[in-house]
């Protein structure tokens, strides 16, 4: 379930997806070489046991060439061919041009895309790191939510910005903020979601939650409604325990419209 990761930032001008190429100095004939050389080798283990894992390898294996052999993937994968006013809309940095990126997936089909911006672990200087981290984010996810309402995509794709957990109320002795579960925040669009309203407020020093408390489960449930999951869904680990999608919770109703 690992992630198809870019191994390089979109906002480079020399951008390129990591594993969408052949590696230096490997040509199509000798790669063609190597794909027989596995398939012998793979036929030989098969002679001597049939097993699932096996199985699994190979089709992991076939998936893996049709994506490097893939001209739509490199085209999705292609910020170049976006508009330069486009890009600049987005910002020609790193959450701007990994946000563009990502509409282009969804725009293509891809379900699940998840992308980071920035280092957020505040403990010192927290007025930089916001200074230098929130403005570009702003105006990137912004400029998302735009480009997939403008392209009929928005109300078929949740977009879920948020983090971990929340940030102390009382700034610390290096001027930063420390861990703090029991507030913070999350955005969500699109998917269902009606928008323009806050659900649930802080108190008025941003200890404790004051009104209508939304907990992660209950985050994750709406997540999953909007998704059509069943968040009571169970799965069986490899031991054979039975785990829900999500445990516990509830939907927020009045998340959606």
């Amino acid at each position: 379930y690992g992630p198809f990761g870019l191994g390089n930032d979109p906002a480079r001008d020399n951008f390129s997806v990591r594993d969408l190429s052949l590696p230096d100095g490997v040509s199509a004939e000798r790669f063609g070489r190597r794909r027989r050389m596995l398939d012998l080798v793979d036929h030989h283990f098969r002679s001597l046991e049939q097993t699932d894992v096996l199985s699994a390898m190979d089709s992991f294996y076939e998936r893996a060439y049709a994506l490097i052999s893939s001209a739509e993937a490199r085209e999705a994968f292609d910020i170049h061919q976006e508009p330069a006013e486009l890009r600049d809309a987005y910002g020609r940095n790193e959450p701007g041009q990994r946000m563009l990126l990502a509409r282009r997936l969804v725009e293509r089909g891809v379900r699940f895309v998840s992308l980071t911006s920035g280092g957020w672990d505040h403990h010192t200087d927290i007025r930089g790191g916001f200074s230098g981290n929130v403005p570009p984010l702003d105006k990137a996810y912004a400029q998302l939510i735009l480009d997939l309402e403008q392209r009929g995509l928005l109300e078929s794709t949740l977009v879920v910005w948020m983090g971990e957990f929340g940030r102390t109320p009382r700034v610390n002795s290096r001027t930063g903020r420390d861990h703090y579960p029991r507030v913070f925040s999350a955005a969500v669009a699109g998917g269902g979601v009606k928008g323009g309203q806050v659900i649930g407020g802080s108190s008025a020093n941003g200890t404790a939650v004051a009104d209508h408390p939304v907990s992660v489960p209950d985050l994750f449930c709406s997540i999953c409604h909007s998704l059509q999951v069943d968040p009571r869904k169970e799965h069986l680990s490899p031991l054979g325990r039975p785990m829900k999608v999500v445990d516990g919770g509830k939907v927020v109703q009045g998340l959606f419209a």
